[in-house]
């Protein structure tokens, strides 16, 4: 089977995905999986398209991600995963679809405004 790639952004974070068949591993700029994200609730996030269609030890993946925060880059992961698993097999798209797995996620941070101390914050008003 041919290298499948994949991308997937969430926040400020850009996640590219290889995706091969073989035995499970999850390589991110280098380092397995377990070591990249300690957290394993940061693990479930990445391995949530691929549990749900029972194909954790189906595919190995090599990814490259790059800037945000760790919460950003885990997200990003699972929806560049997630296409790429359905560039391997469309017919998973409404079964991942179902699970929100293939929607980009387009919040981004609001720009802070010049005479407020953040984007939304004022400073107190004062009559006198």
């Amino acid at each position: 089977m041919e290298v499948i790639n994949a991308i997937g952004r969430r926040k400020a974070a850009v996640a590219r995905v290889y995706v091969q068949e073989g035995a499970g591993q999850i390589v991110i700029n280098g380092r397995p999986l377990e070591e990249y994200f300690p957290s394993s609730i940061l693990q479930y996030v990445v391995k949530q398209p691929l549990a749900k269609l029972d194909a954790v030890a189906k595919y190995d993946i090599k990814a490259n991600l790059d800037g945000g925060g760790f919460k950003g880059q885990a997200e990003a992961l699972r929806l560049a995963i997630a296409r790429a698993l359905v560039k391997i097999n469309p017919e998973d798209k409404s079964v991942l679809k179902a699970e929100g797995f293939m929607t980009r996620d387009a919040r981004e941070v609001e720009r802070k405004k010049p005479g407020q101390p953040k984007a939304r914050k004022h400073f107190q008003f004062s009559k006198r």
